[in-house]
């Protein structure tokens, strides 16, 4: 009997820990994610406050351009060309070949940002104008949004490198710095919006011109905030220069996937294009709606992609189709679980998070208004959104970069036909709608496709967890309804309606945990066990 049942007792327990890692690693990167949205929803409350409507359009089109070239040269490099082949090298190989793979892969990575961000100073005009060149109604806007764009341009160095040490020190298991980096930007973001106006416009310049020094005094803040920890692995600091073996791997890697995330940012430009010929504001309005979704989006789903991502790549590696997939139905099930709720309690309590969180100042009823049709649009396709995150770590720890850029085109041809459709009638909302839309298509494709690759995914065991969460999701938004009429929300964050906000996010979450409760939640019990043996230490 002996014999018989430990061969069987030993997946169980390597389950068990697999997903107790998981969540403890997840719940690492969650907690600096959160602290990082909560101080980005303060951030974006100052930003709002000081400034109208007209320069938050030109700072954060300025912003998206590099921002969004972070996701292709920096964390996209990091997530699908490096961790699995860092991973693969120091298994394999030993800890010192992983360390002169990854100085030759620093090397070649500084050059191509070191370029990247010359190109992107020299030729900003152009750069506007592909992704709104609807500013061209307006010189005054663009050439404001020129100026912002080279000042800010060089974050993308900067994020490069911190998401090189992010890929270091993810390989080897440490998430603690990686994940509490971010909030340095906010912080940054913060301080030159309270400080720098009036002494930029004492001396002649756009005060808006605060956010961009912001913005890159941020980034040098992320590297160094990692700089610490990851010297503690051994690494070197100096970079090679050197196509290696590993370093050529990593870049065939890549290529596919910058295609893929290249469809992204094609729907990203479509969406801030779309966005400039409506009237001034739309922008502004959907980017603060984007923020507030990912804060659920970034407080889990994220970090759950973020923190497997390691663990399937070393299951890859070993042949372990079988683990992998488990872990990937563990990881899904969390990322549902909040995503799912996430979704609900947005769209439920959209107005009264506009006026709370951003209502005040600058920002009045017009804006509270306009920003929560777009953020319900949004919050809708949380859980897709989320899910998505949560699907392609499964296909990158294969070393399988190609497939997922499938699923992208699909999403972009369902945002180009809802976007241009709906932005007439709807204006930026439409294209709030389309995004949503496009998302759930996309992970439709994605789910097929892996199921294609890697076999039955055991997806009645993740339908059976979603409902249960979905049943809790509707009792907390049944609660939560009642709230949205008690106070005039377009007042703005007042002291009423912000304690108000607070009293029903809290009743909201109250039922949600116990409803998940009464119904059986395992993923409620893996996050509490998280929470207790944390407790303990």
């Amino acid at each position: 009997m002996t014999s018989e049942s430990a061969p069987e007792s030993a997946p169980a327990a390597d389950d068990a820990r697999e997903r107790r890692q998981l969540t403890r690693r997840a719940g690492l990167v969650a907690a600096g994610t959160l602290a990082s949205r909560v101080l980005g929803a303060a951030r974006d409350a100052v930003i709002a406050a000081f400034f109208s409507v007209a320069a938050t359009d030109a700072f954060w089109l300025a912003f998206t351009i590099p921002n969004a070239l972070r996701g292709l040269l920096g964390e996209g490099a990091v997530s699908a060309a490096f961790v699995p082949v860092l991973t693969d090298v120091r298994a394999k190989e030993g800890v010192d070949a992983a360390r002169a793979y990854y100085a030759r892969l620093q090397g070649v990575m500084l050059l191509v940002l070191g370029g990247v961000s010359l190109l992107g100073v020299v030729g900003a005009p152009l750069l506007v104008d592909a992704y709104a060149s609807g500013f061209r109604a307006d010189p005054e806007l663009r050439e404001t949004t020129i100026t912002l764009t080279r000042w800010v341009f060089p974050y993308i160095a900067f994020m490069g490198v911190a998401a090189l040490l992010t890929g270091a020190l993810h390989a080897h298991g440490q998430f603690l710095a990686p994940a509490f980096a971010p909030i340095w930007l906010n912080v940054a973001l913060v301080a030159a919006a309270v400080a720098l106006p009036s002494t930029l416009a004492a001396a002649g310049h756009d005060p808006v011109l605060a956010l961009a020094i912001g913005a890159l005094a941020g980034g040098v803040l992320q590297v160094l905030a990692q700089l610490r920890a990851y010297r503690k692995l051994g690494y070197p600091i100096l970079p090679r220069f050197s196509l290696d073996p590993h370093v050529r791997r990593s870049l065939v890697l890549l290529v596919p996937l910058l295609a893929g995330l290249g469809v992204y940012q094609l729907n990203l430009v479509l969406s801030r294009q779309l966005a400039s010929y409506l009237p001034t504001g739309a922008l502004s309005y959907l980017f603060y709606a984007q923020r507030l979704v990912e804060i659920p989006q970034g407080m889990f789903a994220l970090a759950i992609g973020t923190a497997s991502l390691p663990a399937l790549s070393g299951l890859a590696s070993r042949g372990d189709v079988e683990g992998a997939k488990r872990l990937f139905r563990d990881g899904l099930r969390l990322s549902l679980f909040v995503a799912v709720p996430s979704s609900v309690l947005l769209a439920v309590l959209a107005e009264p998070t506009v006026g709370a969180i951003l209502g005040r100042g600058r920002f009045g009823a017009e804006q509270i208004h306009e920003t929560t049709r777009a953020l319900v649009a949004l919050a809708v396709g949380i859980w897709a959104v989320a899910s998505v995150r949560t699907c392609v770590p499964m296909f990158h720890a294969f070393g399988e970069t190609r497939t997922p850029v499938l699923a992208s085109l699909l999403n972009l041809v369902v945002f180009v036909a809802l976007g241009v459709t709906l932005t007439e009638p709807l204006g930026h909302a439409g294209i709030a709608v389309a995004i949503s839309a496009a998302s759930t298509v996309q992970l439709v494709a994605l789910v097929l496709l892996l199921r294609r690759k890697v076999g039955s995914l055991g997806l009645r065991e993740i339908a059976s967890s979603a409902g249960r969460t979905l049943l809790a999701s509707l009792a907390m938004g049944a609660v939560g309804w009642p709230f949205r009429s008690l106070v005039d929300w377009q007042t703005g964050g007042t002291l009423v309606a912000s304690l108000t906000f607070v009293g029903a996010t809290l009743a909201c979450g109250l039922t949600f945990v116990i409803v998940a409760y009464a119904v059986g939640s395992r993923e409620l019990r893996d996050v509490l066990g998280a929470l207790r043996r944390r407790v303990r230490r």
